[in-house]
């Protein structure tokens, strides 16, 4: 089982079909733009060194992290709602169609068991409240957006999985129907129903578990029912894709943009706070939904910092609609001017 957590690098003709791709070069997948891991001005030993040894203030709530128990098998399917879970993983429901997006609910974003564990109270759901899904999303592969523990639980109720090329060789080791797997490069579509389309666009980040970096492909997506369009930005560093999407698109009615485990050493795979405005401002955005906090400690900011940051930064220049729910607040994606609590302010 530990073994089967890592999953399975690309083989046979899935590998060759991702020698094909454009974005695959030298042997590993590439971003748009040149992406270091480090950025200029800082080590990787000095990364290493802080993540062994630094001690860093209030990484973690000492207080429980609120949250709300909805039932979503009582939810209407009428009703287009999306239902946070922490860090990145939430569920949409969008014109009749059921989405669960990143789903990780064992407790843990590590393979390695009781290394990184969620805080406390941001476990309120788990795979055996989720209902039957049209479509299971998956930004890449990293652990804390593909969790082994939960999509074995979900497996009964996934009609159809897609991701990034190579992602796909995952979920056959792990047995799932291949007939449900549907793998895309970046600018593709998927035609879910009439007037509905699920978009994949490009992220700049990387991917791999193990020991493996770059042999399946990042991606970020948009559900566009007619003019309502949502993006899901997976995880991502700012670039020029932003603009071009907002551009392509005409902008878009929600963006859900990663905003936490962020570091100016690493920012060219994960967006600052104001980064975050920055793009959410060039995708033309009505509304911003920041995610990527609040459940698990990857970095050394305090657990509440993101929030802090990105609130204050709007408020000060940007003047964007942000939407904040609790983990387990019903979301009303067509209500742009739902009001949300800041809710981090009295979480110790």
């Amino acid at each position: 089982m530990f073994n089967s957590k890592f999953g399975r690098a690309p083989k046979g003709e899935r590998l060759e079909k991702i020698k094909q791709s454009p974005n695959f070069r030298g042997g590993s997948f590439k971003n748009i733009s040149s992406t270091p891991f480090v950025t200029e001005g800082y080590s990787m030993a000095s990364v290493a060194y802080d993540f062994i040894f630094t001690k860093f203030p209030r990484t973690e709530p000492s207080d429980t992290i609120p949250a709300i128990k909805n039932n979503l098998k009582n939810l209407p399917i009428t009703e287009n709602v999306l239902i946070w879970f922490g860090h990145s993983s939430y569920y949409i429901q969008l014109s009749g169609k059921r989405f669960l997006i990143d789903p990780v609910f064992s407790g843990n974003a590590s393979p390695m068991p009781n290394s990184n564990k969620s805080f406390k109270g941001t476990d309120i759901y788990s795979a055996d409240d989720i209902p039957e899904i049209d479509y299971l999303i998956i930004t890449h592969d990293h652990y804390d957006h593909l969790d082994y523990e939960t999509i074995l639980k979900l497996k009964p109720k996934i009609k159809n999985i897609v991701c990034g090329l190579g992602v796909g060789e995952h979920f056959e080791y792990w047995n799932f129907d291949t007939s449900k797997i549907i793998e895309k490069e970046w600018n593709e579509e998927i035609q879910i129903a009439d007037n509905f389309t699920l978009h994949t666009a490009t992220a700049r980040h990387f991917s791999g578990r193990l020991f493996s970096r770059n042999n399946t492909l990042w991606m970020s997506y948009i559900l566009q029912v007619e003019d309502f369009k949502i993006y899901i930005g997976g995880d991502s560093g700012y670039d020029s894709h932003f603009a071009e999407l907002g551009k392509k698109f005409n902008g878009f009615d929600l963006v859900i943009l990663e905003n936490g485990q962020y570091n100016k050493a690493w920012h060219e795979i994960h967006m600052l706070p104001e980064e975050v405005l920055k793009a959410a401002q060039d995708l033309k955005a009505k509304r911003i939904f920041p995610v990527h906090s609040s459940k698990f400690k990857l970095a050394f900011h305090p657990w509440d910092e993101p929030l802090i940051n990105i609130s204050e930064l709007n408020k000060k220049k940007y003047h964007l609609q942000l939407t904040t729910p609790i983990i387990g607040e019903i979301v009303n994606l067509y209500d742009n001017n739902q009001v949300f609590s800041q809710w981090w302010i009295d979480v110790k």
